[in-house]
Parts: C-alpha cells; structure tokens; sequence
C-alpha cells in the first residue's frame, strides 16, 4: 500500500506541474501568481495533514516550516498584488494542481506511521522539484512585471532549500 500511495503522489505531483509547462509559458503575471498562490496553499495544507498524522518530530519540523514558509510567501504576494490594484487569475493550471492534490491527500489520510512519513517525503521532494523547476525555467523568464519577478525569484530561493531538506527527508526515512 505505502508504494502505491507513493507512486500516485509522485506521479500526480510530477505530472500535474509538468503536463502542461508548454500551456504555462505563454499565461500572465495574474495566472503565474495564481498558480504560485495554489500552490503554496497545497503545500500548506500538506503540512497540516502532516502535523495531524505523522508522530515523527523531523517530518514535524519540515511541516511547520512548509506552513511558515509558504504562508509568508503568499502574504508577500498578495501584498504586492495588492500595491498593484491587480488580482489573480484562476486559471486550468491553478485548477489541475488542486484536482491532483485532493487525489495525494485521500492517499495520505489512509497511511499511518512509517508508511504516512516516507509517502509524505516522496511528495515533498517530487513537488518541489516539479514546481521549482517550472517556477525556474518557465514562470520566471516569461515573468513581465519586475516586482513580480523579484518576488518569484526571491521564493524560489527558499523553495529550492525545502526541495534539500525533502530530500535528506527521504533518505533519513528509507
């Protein structure tokens, strides 16, 4: 059961982000904020899922700096949005991210223990490896608004650091 649990996070977490990086390069600002808006919250609500299943105080730890980190990069954008007069825009991307991640979290709300811990690494690594590289090679150099770009620059910074910390999580828990 863990290694189907795995797998479909895996799977759904890599293909979600990047079936259609095509589609994402050609959307706006307002869609690439929306995008990276859902898909922080996604990882917030990881992070709680996490905090409610897991024993384990390193996957704790991971959760409550996801819930720090992601919440603090939304404030700062809609802050920005804000000092725009602007707002994001839902678009089919934002909308697939969120199909795919009720699909990983009914995988996880079945998992205890070990098998929750390992499935819940495998999903934070895949996930940001997927989105960061999007953010990195798509979002960014199609970004036209420089404030925006700075702050999308400024999040992947922190977000390449919890793609190394899911990564020592994953081998710590094999």
């Amino acid at each position: 059961m863990k290694k189907l649990i795995s797998a479909l996070a895996v799977t759904l977490a890599m293909t979600g982000v990047q079936a259609s990086a095509q589609d994402v390069a050609a959307m706006n600002d307002l869609e690439y904020a929306h995008i990276a808006y859902t898909a922080d919250n996604i990882d917030i609500r990881y992070a709680y899922l996490a905090l409610a299943l897991s024993t384990n105080p390193e996957v704790h730890e991971f959760a409550n700096t996801m819930i720090r980190d992601h919440t603090a990069v939304n404030e700062a954008a809609l802050g920005l949005l804000d000092k725009l007069g602007a707002s994001a825009q839902d678009n089919a991307f934002s909308q697939t991210l969120n199909a795919n991640a009720e699909k990983i979290i009914d995988g996880f709300v079945k998992l205890r223990g070990a098998e929750f811990d390992a499935a819940y690494a495998a999903n934070e690594l895949a996930y940001h490896q997927a989105v960061n590289d999007l953010v990195e090679n798509t979002m960014i150099p199609n970004i036209d608004n420089a404030e925006v770009k700075a702050l999308f620059q400024q999040g992947l910074e922190i977000f390449k650091a919890h793609e190394g910390h899911a990564e020592m999580m994953v081998k710590a828990l094999q």
